[in-house]
């Protein structure tokens, strides 16, 4: 069911990324700054692929997928029929990734916002956001 559910929320949030990225009618637009703006539509096009691609792919799937998270930010004019292309290896890496998960790999995979708080802990400047790191996915029941 949790595979269903992270699948469905996966394939409607990238296919919304494509529909944004074909509104843009001159592809030049894709990679203007306007104002105070410090990234382009496209280099975030390029950098929620990386992510992505590289936490489904080579941390969960095994793929070998190797990121270049500087690239994501510094290239720049990448053709839009080459990004939307890239979207829909995304949404494939995402969807065969999940597919094969088991639930002891969804179990661990849960155990992050504990991670997450005991690294925030440990440095002074972030440990009063620890607990908000670690109870993130808590209901208000507790639960």
């Amino acid at each position: 069911m949790l595979t269903e559910i992270l699948t469905d929320l996966y394939e409607r949030d990238l296919n919304k990324l494509k529909a944004e990225i074909e509104l843009y009618t001159n592809e030049g637009d894709l990679w203007k700054k306007p104002g105070d703006v410090p990234n382009s539509a496209g280099n975030l096009c390029l950098h929620l692929n990386g992510n992505l691609q590289h936490f489904f792919g080579a941390v969960l799937g095994g793929t070998g997928y190797v990121r270049d998270r500087d690239a994501e930010f510094s290239k720049s004019y990448v053709p839009r029929a080459e990004m939307l292309a890239e979207i829909d290896v995304t949404l494939d890496v995402v969807r065969t990734t999940l597919a094969k998960l088991t639930d002891a790999e969804f179990a661990v995979i849960k155990t992050h916002p504990a991670h997450s708080a005991d690294i925030l802990k440990a440095v002074a400047a972030f440990a009063d956001m620890a607990p908000i790191a670690g109870g993130h996915h808590e209901r208000l029941d507790g639960k």
